[in-house]
């Protein structure tokens, strides 16, 4: 049985965790889904991941949820340093 550790990108983390929101909030009446996974990005993704984040939706979003793509629209995007 192998034990090596699987290797991601920081990328597909972001992916991975914003995907896990738009889960716990696809339970959600669909009025709040959107704008919840935009609050919680917002309150607890520091800067340089929503700046990473908005790379991978600018590039077309590849592997993020419908929901976090509508939620990007309410997803402070920070300012190019």
């Amino acid at each position: 049985m192998s034990h090596e550790k699987q290797f991601i990108s920081a990328g597909e983390r972001l992916v991975y965790m914003a995907n896990q929101i738009a889960g716990f909030f696809a339970s959600q009446p669909e009025s709040e889904q959107v704008e919840g996974i935009g609050n919680h990005i917002n309150q607890f993704w520091e800067p340089r991941m929503r700046t990473q984040l908005f790379e991978i939706v600018d590039a077309g979003g590849k592997g993020l949820s419908p929901l976090v793509l509508k939620a990007a629209r309410h997803i402070r995007r920070p300012e190019a340093a």
